[in-house]
């Protein structure tokens, strides 16, 4: 037999009792263990990094995980979900750099790179303890005792068998290219951790600056005069080299200013000479035409035009010598390869002439139409380089320090960029300078603001599968959906070559190595390969390897070329840590063979069926598994994937630190348990939107859903305990015939159908809200108009139906809710089920998820009901208005209802509108046809409004009206009076914790319209508050009492026990 339980509950305590049933039980294990033979459901875990404390956005993603495996395994799948941790990369060095002081590679190669990774390797599990107990707090159930670990020889091996399978399809290569650069980090960065950094209205300096045509220009500049004819043919043969002339140029980066060897223009476009009035005089310049109102406000007569195409090949002078900056001037050669092809490779050269070349990237929308080219600083700038075979000069250090021996020399870029501006400026070679305001990648884990440096980096040729990543992206069920072609669809589309290799230290080493005498490269893809080609000084070292630096930097082999005896030593990069967690598939199983991917495949391990994180690993984690999962099988590596939005403070700005409005989930799961907090999270807006969270939203949840069930399975159990109400009773195949029964069963069902078909589709937001709406139907509707079915004191069929009705429900909804709030379904379950059925499923996430039965669905009663409720609703909307409790009953309501084929269902719910509202008589618009076009005058554009007509307060809802009469007389006026009483000896009940069940001698004395109206309405008041007698005078000594004002009156009541 269930036991009766009280309407106040602490869910923190009965979640400690709920997590140490399932640990006595071993639920989550058997989820697994006990059924082998069903279908797998597979949820890959995007790897948090355990060297800090998880917050209330990494609770987010984790139960949004667990609420689609916990409505798999009740569907009957065999959930797989391996837990892990993501222990490389520039985080982890970032914080132990911190926590040593140090301050750059050198520093960090000075203490030690064995001493250094060893420090990281013990800083990544600083924290797992918190992630597991928040973890287990939550309810999120992954398999964390057997997690995958991204530092594990077997996990960094699996990453080298990948790597030399894209290696062999030719898929991995090594290129000079403008990379993203961050000079803290000194590394390389992806494009997609690039994406993670960007900062909108970044100001930068916005520069125009002056370059000297050689004078006499090479070759001469020829131009169209304004003051037609002028030479032959109108082609002016104006020589303006008789006046020194300048090239205007713009740019947002002047530190890059030293490294510049030409300007490029559109060769197609018009350009203006023009003489500009200064102060120091007049001085001609050259811009495209398009652009010389925008950017030239003095004073300026146009001396000629041109084409672009004119003016490529004219030579200017240098800003900066290459010599100043220490830098060897290289420049871009074109020679036939060995092969038969064609190679560009840099050479250095004594000769130094930067000039004018045709770009087809010049824009005439900003800028000058002529653009600075400094090819050591940007992939568009590099590339220009390669095809025109422009000089190279490289005055930035790695560490994005400017060279040579100017003032600004030695200064970070940034930093020398006004030295520069006041440099150009004295040397009069500076126009104008601005602040430009404009996006720019940042560090996404340092926050220095990123160079483009062209540098030689590892690449993974991802732009090779660029159509597959783009048709297989649209196999995969986005949600929300508008990412697929948003948000990941673009990125794709823009897809660029992978930069894989970190020039940096903790992390895994990437697996080539290249001969000393003849730059041979080998990749080597297994720990047994590395040691078969192991030189003789290192073989017997492999065995129990390290494998990561300084040990393998360690291992050094005979070169495999032919005829090269020398020897080869691993690069010193390590791989992009997002290689590492797109690597989880394969990884987490140790996959180092084709043979183990098939049988990853084989037992439906891969793909997976269901990732979620949040929307920033669009680039992120989705990406390089998406990307990795193409290159190496040919498809997606996931099947539905759920992308999140922000959780932002209740007054919706981001959280942050700074601000410190950064919430500890751990004091929210001890003030309101877990169950609250889930349910807000899923309920509070769609997975890809921004929710706002503060403890008053999670309180406002608990209250208004989680204790509003249980206050009906604490009303049910109390009175189910009182009069042994047993499930065995109700008879096998019983349908209900009370209509309020076959309403809320008919709706439960409808709701089954409805919160399936949401998980089933990733959507825990409206299956929540489906829930949160039945609850308030049951508690609101179904239990407040049966009360009295469970009061009465007789056993008849009807209370047993009730009984049975409500049992249903509340069993049924517990399974419904179990995968959004486990704990409190638990509860439910165990005292509803197992008390009662030994033979029942352990826990109701071992039970079966409900079917509905649809002969139970009575639309047209559903839909009476809704009606009934809607005029409800707006009748005590309008009572309200006019100053009118529900207790006091009126003569008479006027409804009309939006559709026609609605009236139909007047009179079916016309005694519970009555009983609801308290109203003796309702009529139909029909008969009051004045009414609705008078409210409609009055209402004028408002579609939503209570208004004042005559003794009608009218209220109008989208196309709805229900006016209620307002007018009291003297008899309604004393039967509101009678209600009024029995509620106040009900809340004297309450405050003398009077059992439910008990009956009582109720007390009274006042005026004598008080008695009046006791004596008058002694049947109701005395069966309202189960009251035995009702006593006029004092109340008697050990009785409850307290003297109120009712109505004006000063009036006693007491109340005693029987």
């Amino acid at each position: 037999m269930f036991k009766a339980v009280s309407s106040r509950v602490s869910l923190p305590e009965m979640d400690a009792g709920i997590l140490q049933y399932w640990k006595d039980k071993d639920v989550f294990h058997r989820t697994e263990t006990e059924r082998p033979d069903a279908p797998t459901f597979m949820l890959f875990e995007g790897p948090p990094t355990a060297n800090g404390s998880p917050g209330i956005h990494h609770v987010l993603a984790r139960v949004y995980k667990d609420v689609i495996c916990r409505h798999r395994t009740m569907k009957g799948f065999r959930c797989q979900r391996k837990g892990g941790w993501d222990t490389h990369g520039l985080p982890v060095e970032l914080e132990i750099e911190k926590e040593l002081g140090l301050s750059s590679k050198r520093e960090i190669e000075e203490y030690g790179i064995e001493k250094f990774n060893q420090k990281c390797r013990d800083s990544v599990f600083r924290y797992v303890k918190e992630w597991e107990t928040l973890t287990d707090r939550i309810g999120y159930w992954v398999d964390m005792e057997h997690p995958y670990v991204t530092l594990d020889n077997d996990y960094i091996e699996t990453g080298w068998w990948m790597l030399k399978q894209l290696w062999d399809k030719g898929l991995l290569y090594q290129g000079m290219r403008g990379t993203p650069h961050c000079p803290r980090c000194e590394t390389s960065l992806s494009s997609h951790e690039v994406a993670l950094g960007y900062r909108d209205d970044t100001p930068d300096p916005s520069v125009f600056v002056k370059f000297l045509v050689e004078n006499p220009p090479n070759p001469p500049l020829l131009g169209k005069s304004p003051q037609p004819p002028f030479g032959k043919g109108g082609r002016g043969g104006i020589l303006f080299s008789e006046t020194p002339t300048y090239l205007l140029a713009w740019t947002t980066t002047p530190w890059t200013l030293p490294g510049n060897t030409a300007l490029a223009v559109a060769e197609n476009a018009e350009y203006s000479v023009v003489d500009v009035e200064q102060e120091g005089g007049t001085q001609r310049m050259v811009l495209a035409s398009a652009l010389l109102e925008r950017n030239i406000k003095e004073e300026h007569t146009l001396v000629a035009t041109l084409k672009g195409s004119d003016l490529v090949g004219v030579k200017y002078c240098p800003l900066y010598p290459p010599a100043d900056f220490g830098s060897e001037v290289r420049r871009f050669v074109r020679r036939q390869a060995p092969d038969g092809g064609t190679v560009i490779e840099l050479e250095p050269t004594t000769e130094f002439s930067p000039q004018v070349v045709a770009a087809d990237f010049v824009s005439m929308e900003d800028g000058t139409g002529i653009v600075h080219i400094a090819p050591a600083f940007g992939d568009e700038d590099l590339n220009l380089g390669r095809e025109k075979e422009l000089a190279f000069v490289q005055p930035v250090d790695l560490r994005g320090i400017i060279t040579g021996s100017y003032p600004f020399a030695g200064k970070f870029v940034k930093t020398a960029d006004p030295e520069i501006m006041d440099d150009l400026k004295d040397r009069g070679l500076l126009y104008h300078r601005d602040i430009y305001r404009h996006t720019y990648p940042f560090c996404w884990r340092c926050d220095t603001p990123l160079l483009y440096y062209a540098k030689s980096s590892w690449y993974i040729r991802t732009t090779a599968v660029k159509d597959q990543l783009v048709s297989g992206n649209s196999a995969i069920n986005w949600y929300p959906e508008y990412i697929r072609e948003g948000r990941f669809g673009e990125w794709l589309r823009n897809n660029i070559d992978w930069a894989i290799s970190r020039e940096r230290y903790w992390g895994t080493p990437i697996p080539i190595w290249e001969c000393q005498s003849c730059q041979h490269q080998e990749c080597v893809g297994s720990v047994d390969e590395l040691t078969k080609l192991a030189s003789a000084d290192s073989k017997g070292k492999t065995a129990g390897l390290d494998l990561h630096r300084p040990y393998v930097d360690n291992i050094t082999l005979d070169c495999t070329a032919d005829a090269c005896n020398g020897q080869m030593r691993r690069i010193p990069e390590v791989m992009d840590a997002w290689f590492d967690s797109g690597a989880m598939p394969y990884a987490q199983w140790h996959v180092t063979s084709d043979a183990d991917m098939a049988q990853l495949m084989a037992e439906g391990r891969f793909p997976a069926d269901y990732i979620c994180e949040a929307v920033d690993q669009t680039r992120g984690w989705f990406y390089s598994l998406h990307a990795l999962g193409t290159l190496l099988k040919g498809q997606p590596a996931y099947k539905n994937v759920i992308c999140l939005g922000l959780i932002l403070d209740g007054r919706g700005r981001k959280m942050s630190k700074r601000i410190g409005n950064v919430v500890d989930p751990n004091t929210v799961l001890d003030a309101t348990g877990a169950d609250a907090l889930r349910w807000y999270l899923f309920t509070a807006s769609h997975p890809g939107e921004p929710r706002r969270f503060s403890d008053k939203l999670v309180n406002e949840t608990l209250r208004r859903v989680l204790l509003t069930l249980w206050n009906v399975y604490s009303f049910f159990t109390n009175y189910a305990t009182i009069d042994k109400f047993e499930p065995e009773q109700i008879p096998q195949g019983w349908q209900p015939d009370n209509e309020l029964d076959r309403w809320i069963l008919s709706e439960l069902n409808v709701l089954i159908s409805q919160v399936d078909d949401f998980l089933e589709n990733y959507n825990p937001t409206d299956a929540g809200r489906r829930i949160q709406e039945f609850i308030d139907g049951l508690s609101n509707w179904y239990v407040r108009r049966s009360r009295r079915r469970f009061w009465k004191s007789e056993s008849d069929s009807d209370k047993l139906s009730a009984y049975a009705t409500l049992y249903q429900c509340l069993v049924t909804v517990s399974k419904l809710m179990a995968p959004l709030a486990p704990f409190m379904a638990e509860e439910i379950y165990q005292n509803l089920v197992r008390s009662v059925d030994a033979t029942a499923p352990d826990s109701v996430h071992l039970a079966q998820f409900p079917v509905a039965d649809k002969t139970l669905v009575d639309k047209d009663l559903i839909a009476a009901t809704q009606l009934a409720m809607k005029i409800s609703s707006m009748g005590r909307a309008a009572r309200s208005k006019a100053g009118l409790k529900v207790r006091q009953p009126l003569a008479g309501m006027v409804v009309k209802t939006r559709a026609k084929e609605e009236e139909q269902y007047l009179g079916w719910v016309e005694s519970q509108v009555l009983e609801e509202l308290n109203v003796k008589v309702l009529r139909s618009i029909s008969e009051e046809p004045s009414l609705y076009q008078q409210a409609q005058v009055e209402a004028g554009e408002n579609t939503d409004v209570i208004l004042k007509i005559d003794h009608y307060s009218v209220a109008l809802e989208a196309g709805y009206m229900v006016a209620m009469d307002s007018a009291i007389t003297p008899e309604l006026a004393q039967e509101g009076l009678a209600r009024e009483l029995a509620h106040r000896i009900q809340n004297l009940r309450k405050d003398a914790n009077f059992d439910i069940t008990d009956r009582i001698i109720t007390y009274y004395q006042g005026p004598e319209e008080v008695s009046q109206v006791m004596q008058a309405h002694a049947d109701y008041i005395a069966l309202e508050t189960l009251s035995d007698k009702l006593v006029s005078g004092v109340p008697e000594d050990g009785a409850t009492s307290e003297t109120q004002k009712i109505e004006g009156m000063e009036v006693t009541l007491g109340v005693r026990r029987v």
